[in-house]
């Protein structure tokens, strides 16, 4: 064979390969280039800042991949006003188009679900969803009428400019903050609420199709009518961020942090009592920090482990472990503002009712158990010695001195005064004294 024959065998392979190889990332492009790809997030529970990041980085994600818009499934009972605030700057600079669907049916978008959704460029319900009731609320109890009508205010301001931005019925905004007022889906659509009722996420998608948005890069047509959807999950980072931001999490960690602290006062220097209390309270707090806090109820939690670790140094009968029961009961009932409309992020009663009693329990025990310790017999030093049985080593007289073998250790010993004038090796005797490290024993009858 000649050299020009292997020069195009080895060429035409190299084509045959080559294209073995690009034709296959030619067809999975040109499928997602026929193919627009839809992101799909699902907010199910309340906003925190775990929901603030979960939605920022979801935006940014779909920007990077050139989606062709975000749909964010909503059901949320309300949260925080300033993760809401991200939330919605997020929503307002999107350069890709932003879609809210409150659904499945059953759902709702209230408190700070409505400046989500009114941020949003389209707005979708499914039958069977409302939305509205966005009155503010405070954040450490109950907040005096001037407090409360600056809150209002600032509140009403806040989601005027966002319906005004997203042409919406700013009248109705303004009422569902002032007058918490709530709406179904027909109502919301008739109202120039929403902008659309769906069945389900490709009803949605369909009806959806052609629209006309606003974006930060400017105007923008909708195409989902031959979309892929990509839903993208929480980090198990976020996720564990979103399951701390739950109320009753969080309480439940605030009572473990605090008998952590109690048992490392009980026994200074164990250190992994106190180490891991410490921890629990703070994520404890940070689940807290979701809820309208009474601080009085948090004061009388506070003085509850105060009265718990006084109990270890003062002597009152159980008194001090009564009147800390007492206050970490009532306080636990009044750390929530009872008025607060964030009924997703209360904390259960029988959550409260079963932490309150397991930790009384647990001290009731530490306490027994602290009690039982006092009465045993010492076994250490000088006391611990005295009424101990050992045998003669060497032999004991009662004119002078011998050795005695107790728990393996040779003491010095005398014989007390008694009928027995000498004691052979190999003699069972007790202990029935201690002077000058010499022992004074005498035979075991």
């Amino acid at each position: 064979m000649g050299k020009i024959q292997k020069h195009l065998i080895v060429f035409f392979t190299a084509v045959i390969l080559l294209t073995l190889f690009t034709v296959p990332i030619y067809l999975n492009a040109n499928k997602y280039q026929n193919n627009s790809l839809i992101y799909l997030i699902k907010i199910d529970g309340s906003i925190n800042p775990a929901t603030s990041d979960f939605i920022h980085r979801s935006i940014k994600e779909a920007v990077s991949k050139n989606a062709e818009c975000l749909v964010i499934e909503l059901n949320t009972p309300g949260g925080l006003l300033k993760s809401t605030r991200y939330i919605v700057s997020d929503l307002l600079t999107s350069e890709i188009p932003v879609i809210v669907y409150v659904s499945p049916s059953g759902s709702q978008a209230a408190s700070a679900g409505v400046f989500i959704a009114l941020a949003s460029n389209i707005v979708v319900m499914a039958p069977g969803t409302n939305i509205g009731a966005s009155h503010p609320v405070g954040m450490g109890g109950q907040p005096d009428s001037v407090m409360n009508e600056k809150a209002t205010n600032d509140a009403a301001a806040f989601i005027r400019s966002i319906s005004e931005k997203r042409n919406r019925n700013v009248q109705w905004a303004e009422d569902a903050v002032r007058k918490s007022v709530s709406i179904s889906e027909n109502e919301a659509l008739n109202l120039n609420v929403i902008d659309l009722v769906a069945n389900n996420i490709n009803d949605m998608l369909q009806k959806v199709n052609g629209r006309e948005v606003e974006t930060s890069k400017g105007k923008h047509i909708l195409n989902t009518s031959n979309t892929q959807i990509v839903e993208v999950e929480m980090s198990w980072f976020l996720k564990f961020l979103f399951i701390l931001s739950d109320p009753n999490v969080g309480y439940i960690l605030m009572m473990l942090g605090i008998w952590g602290i109690i048992l490392e006062f009980y026994h200074p220097g164990a250190i992994l009592p106190g180490v891991v209390g410490a921890i629990c309270i703070i994520l404890g707090l940070y689940g807290l920090h979701t809820l309208p806090l009474n601080f009085a109820g948090f004061g009388l939690i506070l003085l509850a482990i105060i009265l718990f670790i006084a109990e270890i140094k003062i002597v009152s009968y159980g008194m001090l472990s009564v009147a800390a029961v007492i206050c970490l009961l009532i306080g636990s009932f009044m750390l929530i503002d009872p008025d607060s409309s964030l009924e997703g992020v209360k904390i259960s009663m029988g959550v409260i009712l079963t932490t309150v009693l397991t930790v009384t329990a647990l001290f009731l025990l530490l306490i027994f158990l602290v009690i039982k310790a006092h009465k045993r017999k010492v076994e250490t030093g000088k006391e611990g010695l005295i009424g101990e049985v050992g045998e003669v080593y060497q032999e004991l007289t009662s004119s002078g001195e011998g050795v005695v073998k107790v728990h393996g250790e040779m003491w010095n010993a005398l014989l007390a005064p008694g009928l027995d004038s000498v004691l052979p090796p190999g003699t069972k005797v007790k202990v029935v004294s201690l002077n000058n490290l010499k022992i004074t024993v005498q035979k075991v009858l």
